[in-house]
């Protein structure tokens, strides 16, 4: 991570000074902030989070900053996703279930105005906690909004269906059939 993406994270706090020197002297240790001002912040499993992330790299504009934490992928977002997003994702019943049995798309967890998270320490430190997958680097990061973060939902929701087992209703084909052209009967 850089200064200008350090500043960036703790701009969203009350003394972002007074937290910025605190993480620069303990640059290992992670920090709680809030969400709402600078970002907000969309929780999915980590499997789903995979998925997601393939979606925004190959097909779309990008994840912006991302890091994981306790098995889940921290998306950080757009102010006001947090509170877009469920409703965007209700309105176009990606919580349905899918061809494969269960829903499409998990339980998300979206933080924003009253919330507050953990972000990842400025250097990975030993042990199992909170990292950076893609750590902010400019004082001005990229943030997906709602829209973005619904059409990555919908292409992950859509590839976990196509990877899925499909039952036919119909008999498998006979390969050792003879076929015969009738196109040409008069």
């Amino acid at each position: 991570m850089t200064h200008e993406g350090a500043s960036w994270l703790v701009s969203a706090g009350t003394y972002p000074r007074t937290t910025l020197a605190r993480w620069s002297a303990s640059p290992t240790a992670s920090l709680v902030l809030p969400c709402g001002t600078s970002f907000d912040v969309v929780s999915v499993p980590a499997a789903f989070g995979c998925r997601l992330l393939d979606r925004l790299l190959a097909e779309g504009p990008g994840p912006g900053p991302v890091a994981t934490h306790r098995g889940r992928t921290l998306l950080f977002a757009a102010p006001g996703t947090a509170h877009r997003l469920p409703s965007l994702l209700r309105w176009e019943e990606w919580g349905a279930v899918g061809r494969c049995g269960r829903s499409a798309v998990p339980p998300l967890l979206c933080h924003g105005p009253g919330d507050a998270v953990t972000v990842p320490p400025l250097t990975p430190g030993a042990g199992y906690g909170p990292r950076w997958l893609i750590a902010p680097l400019t004082r001005q990061p990229w943030l997906p909004g709602p829209d973005v973060l619904l059409w990555a939902c919908a292409r992950a929701a859509r590839a976990e269906d196509d990877d899925a087992v499909r039952i036919s209703i119909f008999p498998p084909a006979d390969l050792g059939a003879r076929v015969y052209d009738v196109s040409r009967r008069r």
